[in-house]
């Protein structure tokens, strides 16, 4: 790679399976990850000032679920682009979710790696 960095993903994932292996993947896919088990955990990470490029969530987590999480992070980042990964797609498909603004994927579990891969890097503009 040519000085650039490698993307930070905040992953919000509660199933800690999935989690685990999300986040081999994306690892080995080149990105550096984040990863909290569920939406106010990654409050937290974010609140530390953590760097992160893209928000990668689930909808569906004890605490604070997806939906919520990416409203309080756009709050202070209009334009932090998300992919949202679920078993449970809402009705409207990603217009249920999208504010307009910031790119916003919307992938079905169970989700493809290479899928995924593609995502992250088309929501942050490295397509």
């Amino acid at each position: 790679m040519s000085g650039t960095h490698p993307l930070r993903v905040l992953m919000a994932e509660d199933e800690l399976l999935a989690a685990e292996v999300l986040e081999e993947g994306l690892l080995d896919a080149g990105f550096e990850v984040l990863a909290a088990s569920d939406g106010e955990a990654a409050l937290e990470i974010a609140s530390t000032g953590a760097c992160f490029d893209v928000l990668l969530t689930d909808l569906r987590m004890p605490r604070l679920d997806g939906r919520e999480l990416i409203a309080r992070l756009r709050a202070g980042r209009p334009d932090l682009p998300v992919v949202v990964m679920t078993g449970y797609p809402p009705s409207g498909g990603t217009m249920a979710l999208h504010d307009g603004t910031a790119p916003l994927e919307l992938l079905t579990k169970p989700v493809e790696l290479s899928r995924l891969v593609s995502a992250i890097r088309q929501v942050a503009g490295q397509a």
